[in-house]
């Protein structure tokens, strides 16, 4: 197949969340001499971007098809960064977790999915993270973003969350290393929140937000 086939065709087994199909596709992109670099960087990242712009614009769109959509296009990168000549540059780093008192997660590994697929390195600190893990977290691994997820309003707009996170960077004088995202369905219900909060960009899906995080990360990082 020419590349524009195999880009083709891929994009359509992620869009319609056929794992096997997808994977096939990269086989025989190694079997037509792709490397292991060409695979993620010519047809992996650009047709994730498609996919996640195709798919939040598609009203019949559910979690399911944003789950397997980035768990797919995580699986398949993974596959080929152990087949890399060298380590890749990765974009960069963020840490990401929901919100105290929060034990939802499926929210932040459609998101994971999406930015490891991205070249984004990603440090997932589980559920009920209290403030003070996210800001050492940032500090430890030398993040650029902080992402909170939070599925329910108390969780969002509780003292303990993302207002808690504004006022340890502010006290630790941190706000210009670290940008602040949020997401999750409050903030689908008023996209105002995200500023309420304290929060420097919120994302309506686990889909956008792999654009939106990676935005942030190139206005943080020199």
């Amino acid at each position: 197949m020419s590349r524009a086939e195999l880009f083709r065709t891929y994009m359509e087994a992620v869009f319609d969340t056929d794992k096997a199909a997808a994977f096939a596709v990269v086989r025989a992109a190694l079997e037509e001499g792709m490397t292991p670099e060409q695979i993620v960087f010519e047809l992996v990242v650009p047709a994730t971007e498609d996919t996640m712009s195709a798919i939040t614009k598609d009203p019949d769109a559910n979690l399911a098809q944003h789950f397997m959509t980035a768990q797919i296009a995580s699986e398949v990168t993974e596959w080929m960064l152990e087949r890399f000549s060298q380590p890749p540059e990765i974009l960069g780093r963020v840490v990401i977790g929901t919100s105290s008192g929060d034990l939802h997660s499926l929210g932040k590994r459609i998101v994971s999915g999406c930015l490891k697929s991205l070249m984004v390195d990603v440090i997932d600190l589980g559920v009920n993270v209290s403030a003070e893990q996210f800001v050492e977290a940032a500090l430890k691994h030398d993040a650029q973003v902080i992402a909170i997820s939070s599925m329910m309003v108390h969780t969002a707009t509780g003292e303990n969350g993302c207002q808690k996170v504004r006022k340890l960077l502010q006290s630790q004088g941190l706000e210009g290393q670290f940008r602040v995202i949020v997401g999750g369905a409050p903030f689908r219900f008023d996209e105002e929140l995200y500023q309420k909060i304290g929060a420097d960009a919120w994302a309506a899906d686990g889909i956008s937000a792999g654009k939106v995080i990676t935005d942030l990360i190139r206005g943080v990082k020199p």
